[in-house]
């Protein structure tokens, strides 16, 4: 079997995709995984091997909590098994019941954890440029039912914080970021990760950083962290003690070890999507019709490449054209909206949730595409694919 599979590898990772412009080419993803190099991460498998400590709070995942928690400078920063588990857990220890305001223009666990939690999803619109909650919005949508703002960094872009801290304590509600794309954003020069009661990331293999998978909820409260803690480990305060009905929802040591390895060159990483998104910006710049996501971070991490085009026919045309043509992946990221999703309607196909007006949120998902970025993408590569585009959109 593993000859087998070895032999089919080998011959995918030789396919050549004629190609007008660049003669053959292999198939170019939208995101490609970072991975250290195997002798650097055998180094904490053999370490693992000797141990034999596979999980239930390791001494890597003990390592790991401690790096990440100076780097991101964070106080209490709290591992898990993956992103969508910490947004499930911060509903849970913040005892969110009834309505949760949140966004529609988002990936589908945003939405799915609000369901899971037996919540109200209550979807408000976002704003044209930073596609982020429109603050004025969400106090408009307050009800007496209200518990809770789950909101969402959309590409590791920051909300309006002060604005949403304002309204949130105003009516005295909880306040939740989903940070997935955030992982080392800042705003006003401190972390984006300390606004907001709890914020959660994900560590999946696609993002910027990653352990495989897993993630994280930060909290500046220490009393919600220890709650945190034992949510995630069954409640178990000890062998014999257990004093909430808490998941496992804990992160292996293998997941911290590769975690530990891309945490060691994450700054280049980052430095050198810097470069390739902002070669993008100054290709793309002369298309007619073509505008870009409004970044009001202090330090980005240039996360994604997303592109807003005149309307969703160029979006839809560029997006058929260049995987079917030219064997470029691109990713219509978000689209459809949440809110949109098929699971809310009825047997009438009337809406069963609160949906308000989603001009804009529509507007942006019909015509949204994330080009292709990842650390070791070449800016000819770059070059061509905005080449490309050009000739589409002069069609």
């Amino acid at each position: 079997m593993d000859i087998i599979l070895d032999n089919e590898y080998r011959k995918r990772k030789k396919e050549k995709i004629p190609d007008k412009y660049g003669g053959n080419s292999a198939m170019i993803n939208v995101t490609r995984s970072d991975l250290p190099p195997l002798e650097k991460f055998t180094q904490y498998l053999e370490k693992i091997w000797e141990t034999r400590w596979l999980t239930n709070d390791g001494e890597f995942v003990q390592l790991l909590e401690k790096k990440l928690s100076d780097y991101l400078e964070v106080k209490n920063l709290i591992l898990l098994s993956n992103g969508t588990i910490a947004m499930q857990l911060a509903l849970k220890a913040l005892d969110i019941k009834g309505e949760v305001i949140t966004t529609p223009f988002t990936f589908s666990a945003t939405t799915n954890v609000i369901l899971w939690e037996n919540c109200s999803p209550v979807f408000v619109d976002i704003d044209s440029e930073t596609f982020n909650l429109k603050p004025g919005d969400i106090e408009r949508s307050i009800t007496d039912k209200t518990s809770a703002i789950l909101a969402v960094h959309v590409y590791g872009n920051p909300c309006y914080v002060e604005e949403l801290q304002n309204i949130a304590s105003e009516y005295n509600l909880k306040l939740i970021y989903d940070a997935a794309h955030c992982f080392g954003v800042q705003y006003n020069g401190q972390s984006v990760l300390n606004y907001g009661d709890i914020s959660t990331m994900s560590f999946h293999a696609t993002k910027l950083y990653h352990s495989i998978e897993g993630g994280a909820a930060i909290t500046e409260d220490d009393e919600l962290a220890e709650k945190l803690k034992l949510i995630r480990n069954f409640g178990i305060v000890s062998e014999e003690k257990v004093v909430l009905p808490g998941v496992n929802a804990k992160m292996n040591e293998f997941q911290a070890a590769m975690g530990l390895c891309n945490l060691e060159n994450i700054d280049e990483r980052i430095l050198k999507r810097q470069q390739i998104y902002e070669h993008y910006q100054e290709k793309l710049a002369d298309i007619p019709g073509i505008s870009f996501q409004k970044i009001i971070a202090s330090r980005y991490n240039y996360i994604y490449m997303p592109v807003c085009f005149e309307n969703n026919q160029i979006r839809n045309k560029i997006y058929s054209e260049l995987i079917n043509k030219h064997n470029i992946k691109t990713r219509k990221y978000f689209y459809p909206l949440t809110a949109d999703f098929d699971y809310f309607l009825d047997s009438k196909n009337n809406y069963k949730v609160n949906k308000n007006k989603l001009n804009i949120a529509h507007s942006v998902s019909d015509r949204i595409l994330c080009l292709p970025l990842y650390t070791d993408l070449s800016t000819d590569t770059v070059d061509i694919i905005v080449g490309m585009i050009k000739e589409i959109v002069s069609k």
